[in-house]
């Protein structure tokens, strides 16, 4: 699962947002998270096709 592709345009991989939220808590809004993992890792800044895919993923992780 690790090595899936979230975002296509940036190459940005399941793991890579993973590795951006390291330093998040369960309770944080998940749409400030995602404005700092789109600034690590650039995800969603091309097309922005794959928006909600990573909102999926940092809800996915941040419940785990």
């Amino acid at each position: 699962m690790e090595n899936i592709i979230i975002c296509n345009c940036k190459q940005v991989s399941y793991s890579d947002i993973e590795h951006a939220l390291e330093h998040h808590n369960k309770m944080e809004d998940v749409l400030e998270v995602f404005k700092d993992v789109q600034r690590i890792t650039h995800c969603s800044t091309g097309c922005g096709g794959c928006h909600d895919k990573v909102l999926d993923v940092i809800s996915e992780i941040m419940m785990a």
